[in-house]
């Protein structure tokens, strides 16, 4: 019995822990689409939207808390919807 608590403790815990770190990779993945996007972008002021975003959601992902990872996804999805209306992409 002992064992079987044990054993569901610790994979309570993996699996929360997992979704953290997933939260942090889909704040990355984010940026690094928003770097590989830049060349898209021809108007200067959208450039410096995107450059003022990619800023502030760096500086939420540097908080290192929930709140602030969550501000990352939270900014950078946002700017790649600007980005792809921007040139054009898909999800206008």
């Amino acid at each position: 019995m002992k064992r079987s608590v044990l054993l569901g403790l610790f994979v309570t815990a993996s699996m929360m822990a997992s979704t953290s770190f997933a939260a942090e990779d889909l704040c990355a993945v984010n940026l690094k689409t928003i770097e590989n996007s830049k060349a898209q972008i021809q108007a200067p002021e959208i450039q410096e939207r995107v450059a003022a975003s990619v800023d502030k959601a760096k500086a939420d992902q540097a908080k290192g808390t929930k709140e602030g990872t969550e501000d990352c996804i939270a900014e950078t999805n946002q700017t790649i919807l600007d980005i792809r209306k921007a040139t054009g992409g898909t999800n206008k």
